[in-house]
C-alpha cells in the first residue's frame, strides 16, 4: 500500500531527513515529526510551555540534538485574507533566532492559517481522542497538520 505523501514532491525532496515541525505560541508551543521514507504519516511530538524564546530555543536544542532533526518546518499565522498580523511578525522574530542558533539545519515557513481550528475538528472527529477536543494537545496536533500541509506542497 502506497503512503500518501509518497506522490508529493515533498516526499522524495525530504526523503530520509528527520523534519521537525513547531506550532509556536506564547502560551504552549506544539511539535510534531517526520522522517520521509521511515515513518508512515507526521506524528505529533509533544509540546513546550512558552517561558521565553531563549527558553524554547534551550529546549529545542535539546530535542533537535537527541533526534537529529535535520529539518524545521516552521508554522506562519496569517489573517484569512492572508495579511500579515502581529503574531506572523513574532514568528518571524523567532525563525531568525532559529536560523542563527541552527545554522546548519533547513528551516521552512509553512502557512499555518486555522491549523488549531483544524486540530480541535481532528480530535473530536477522532477515536484516538475519544471524539474529544483535548486542549493539552491542541499545539501538537496543529503542529502535525502544518508538517502534513507542507509534506502536501
Amino acid at each position: 500500500m502506497q503512503n500518501e505523501f509518497e506522490s508529493y514532491e515533498n516526499f522524495n525532496k525530504f526523503k530520509g531527513l528527520n523534519i521537525l515541525s513547531i506550532d509556536y505560541g506564547l502560551k504552549v508551543t506544539g511539535l510534531a515529526c517526520y522522517c520521509p521514507g521511515r515513518e508512515p504519516f507526521p506524528q505529533a511530538r509533544g509540546r513546550i510551555i512558552y517561558q521565553s524564546d531563549e527558553q524554547l530555543i534551550d529546549e529545542l536544542s535539546l530535542i533537535i540534538e537527541e533526534d537529529f532533526f535535520e529539518v524545521i518546518v516552521l508554522g506562519i499565522p496569517f489573517y484569512l485574507d492572508g495579511n500579515e498580523s502581529e503574531m506572523t511578525k513574532k514568528v518571524r522574530q523567532f525563525k531568525t533566532l532559529l536560523e542563527e542558533k541552527f545554522s546548519d539545519l533547513q528551516i521552512y515557513e509553512q502557512d499555518e492559517t486555522l491549523s488549531s481550528n483544524a486540530a480541535q475538528e481532528r480530535m473530536k472527529n477522532s477515536p484516538q481522542f475519544n471524539f474529544k477536543v483535548d486542549p493539552k494537545r491542541i499545539d501538537e496536533v496543529a503542529a502535525t497538520i502544518i508538517l502534513e500541509d507542507f509534506m502536501r506542497n
